[in-house]
């Protein structure tokens, strides 16, 4: 028996974890920019999307996931008979190599693109050309990665197969080819925000689509995994958030006399002489990229992180001095998902986004009125009520509040304030103590204020006194929020170096 030998094979980045040991950092404090996908997960990815999965978890799927493959054909305007689900579209990548190029010929468009086409050829024991019109399989990655580049799609007489992993972003797409024997593939790992759970689909013909799965292996995606990618399916997405911080920060990469590639993704190219130099420097900030030959590419996250990026760039291609610390934290329980990202002192830019239009507008005030940077986001189960919610994303703010404070050495300690909203008024008096004690008198209270307040004392590790009267019962409880993170701004004001204790500990 011939023994096999491994190939050369794609070779995925050091984990979070290993990188944050090699650079003496807390993981929490490492930020991605290498893999291409939205900084946060979408709002349908909660517990309750995978309740239906798991209760039938032992039971195979017998319909091949037929409501995804039913949605995804809705969303294209296809017929079911045209959609093939798999793990991510590398899994199509390389089981289409193989149904076409098997010891033949494999050519890209462009040439310098996604590596998985190289490796998929290799499996299959096929070459690589130059050539695409005399390629069997010709690969067309659009928009490109790494480059970020719209390309054009070729006639060629080999099986054409086009790579739309980032054609969200360009708003652009190459269905119309489908009829012409063209297969496309899509990811949910980009846009939809769901890299982890790896769902991939195949858009052909009926018959290339009976090719295809006549070839995999019988379900090759978990259940649990379609479930999280029918429930994404529920809301269209919306990337327009990313597109515009990708012209940011293309603006502000430029100002650092850097010139990314015009870009229709969620990432920007920077050709330079030793990419890999700039990565090792930027490691020790928590800053992780990719470099490739000739050039680096950034992922294009929020504003937040896309911030820290820039200050870490600013201190190693400038010198200049980085600024403060922020706290990344998440909390998930079977009730909520909650992300926090936290710098204090900040300079007033505030997102919350729970569902919670109400307690999100009051997080908000406290943060803002608490000079502080803070982007809160994540899903709870509202379908039994706000309660839940309301007392983790306050915990959730706490413990962030509390890593930030770290041993509060040099910090004022004590703050109070006064704060009036028309009729209604509301005192609160803070302190610094490392001991959770709430003493909360909110009347009327709209129905969460006061448990919100006692939440973010317990995780916090402050004394927090509060009392707000009126009549509104939004004006007293928005007096009583502001009022919070105004007294929280003086306490967390700095004295000097000392504990302002006389133990000497907090």
């Amino acid at each position: 028996m011939t023994r096999p030998v491994a190939l050369d094979a794609y070779q995925w980045p050091p984990s979070t974890e290993a990188i944050a040991a090699k650079v003496g950092l807390d993981p929490r404090a490492i930020i991605r920019f290498d893999g291409n996908v939205p900084p946060t997960p979408p709002a349908s990815a909660r517990p309750a999307a995978l309740a239906r999965a798991l209760a039938d978890v032992n039971e195979y799927d017998r319909g091949r996931y037929e409501s995804l493959r039913r949605a995804i054909a809705g969303r294209h305007g296809v017929g079911l008979d045209q959609v093939a689900i798999g793990a991510g579209s590398d899994e199509f990548i390389v089981l289409l190599t193989r149904i076409f190029a098997e010891g033949a010929t494999v050519a890209t468009v462009p040439s310098f693109t996604y590596s998985m086409y190289r490796y998929a050829a290799l499996m299959a024991g096929a070459t690589m050309i130059d050539d695409p019109a005399k390629a069997d399989v010709v690969f067309v990655c659009r928009p490109n990665n790494p480059t970020g580049e719209m390309v054009e799609v070729p006639d060629v007489p080999g099986q054409l197969i086009i790579d739309e992993a980032y054609a969200d972003y360009a708003g652009i797409d190459a269905l119309v080819r489908v009829d012409d024997g063209a297969i496309v593939l899509r990811t949910f790992s980009k846009a939809y925000g769901l890299a982890g759970a790896r769902v991939g689909y195949a858009i052909a013909t009926p018959e290339l689509i009976d090719v295809i799965t006549s070839r995999q292996a019988p379900l090759s995606v978990s259940s649990l995994s379609a479930a999280l990618a029918l429930a994404a399916m529920d809301i269209e997405p919306d990337v327009s958030a990313q597109v515009a911080e990708r012209e940011r920060m293309t603006g502000e990469l430029k100002a650092l006399g850097l010139a990314p590639i015009p870009s229709f993704t969620n990432f920007l190219f920077i050709p330079m002489d030793a990419p890999q130099d700039l990565v090792e420097k930027l490691l020790p900030y928590g800053m992780v990229m990719r470099a490739y030959p000739g050039g680096l590419r950034i992922s294009v996250r929020d504003e937040l992180d896309d911030d820290l990026l820039l200050d870490a760039l600013r201190s190693v291609l400038l010198g200049a001095a980085p600024s403060g610390q922020t706290i990344r934290h998440r909390r998930a329980t079977a009730e909520t998902l909650l992300r926090v990202r936290l710098r204090v002192p900040g300079e007033g830019r505030v997102y919350v986004n729970t569902g919670l239009g109400f307690y999100d507008h009051m997080l908000q005030q406290l943060a803002f009125h608490g000079g502080m940077d803070l982007r809160l986001e994540g899903v709870g189960d509202l379908e039994t009520g706000d309660h839940h919610t309301v007392e983790d994303m306050m915990r959730t703010f706490g413990e962030a509040l509390d890593q930030a404070l770290g041993d509060r050495r040099g910090l004022t300690r004590y703050g109070e304030a006064r704060v009036p909203m028309d009729e209604a008024l509301a005192y609160a008096v803070v302190d610094l103590s490392g001991r959770a004690t709430a003493n909360i008198s909110i009347s009327p209270d709209p129905g969460m204020a006061a448990h919100a307040f006692e939440s973010l004392a317990q995780t916090a590790r402050i004394t927090l006194h509060v009392t707000a009267t009126g009549e509104n019962a939004h004006h007293v409880a928005e007096a009583s929020f502001k009022a919070v993170g105004r007294a929280l701004a003086q306490a967390m004001s700095r004295d000097g170096s000392l504990i302002r204790s006389t133990k000497g500990s907090l």
